[in-house]
C-alpha cells in the first residue's frame, strides 16, 4: 500500500515538474525567436537587398504586437 502511495505521489510530482518544464521551454523558445532570430532574419533580408520584403514583414509584426500587447 505504501508503494502504491509512493508511485501515485511520484507521478503527481514529476507530472507537475514536466508541465512546468514544457511551459518554460515554450516561453524560452518564444523569447529566442522574437529577440534573436526575427531581427537577424529582417537584417539579413535588408543586407541581401530585399527591403521590399523586409519592410512589409516588419509592419505586419508591428501591427500585431501593438494590437496584442496594448496595455
Amino acid at each position: 500500500m505504501l508503494t502504491l502511495l509512493f508511485i501515485i505521489l511520484m507521478f503527481i510530482t514529476f507530472g507537475k515538474i514536466l508541465k512546468f518544464a514544457v511551459k518554460a521551454t515554450w516561453s524560452i523558445s518564444k523569447i529566442v525567436f522574437s529577440l534573436v532570430l526575427l531581427p537577424l532574419f529582417l537584417v539579413g533580408l535588408v543586407l541581401k537587398g530585399l527591403i521590399a520584403l523586409a519592410f512589409p514583414v516588419l509592419l505586419i509584426i508591428a501591427v500585431i504586437s501593438i494590437l496584442v500587447l496594448h496595455d
